[in-house]
């Protein structure tokens, strides 16, 4: 009977949510700007001429800080540390495209150990 009761209160915790034992997830989406923390212009191609582009990510279940790390090719060209304030949180970084910097670009969203959580690829045609 005390396994029983044992095992009930177990799934009970799980199923209210009050033991995670989840690994942090994110969502990376690249977009022209950020408003009502929601991404706008949302897309996998922008002009050479965007002047700027947003990387907007959700994260649940991480704690202290994500890192974006903006690539065009295999070249790093940014790294924002961005701090975590609460099990689901919603966070973004920009980058300044000037119109040479045409190509394969991509964001990944990486854990404070490093992890990569997302990644998101486009093209600055």
């Amino acid at each position: 009977m005390r396994t029983f009761v044992v095992a009930a209160l177990v799934c009970a915790a799980l199923a209210s949510g009050a033991m995670v034992f989840a690994e942090p997830t994110a969502t990376a989406v690249v977009c022209t700007e950020v408003a009502n923390r929601a991404p706008v212009g949302a897309a996998d191609r922008f002009p050479a001429t965007v002047g700027k582009l947003v990387c907007f990510s959700e994260v649940r279940g991480a704690s202290g800080k994500v890192v974006h790390v903006w690539f065009r090719g295999d070249k790093e060209m940014l790294r924002v540390d961005l701090a975590v304030g609460g099990e689901r949180w919603r966070t973004w970084s920009v980058k300044k495209i000037i119109p040479e910097w045409t190509g394969a670009w991509r964001v990944e969203v990486r854990a404070e150990d490093g992890t990569v959580l997302a990644t998101t690829s486009f093209a600055v045609e």
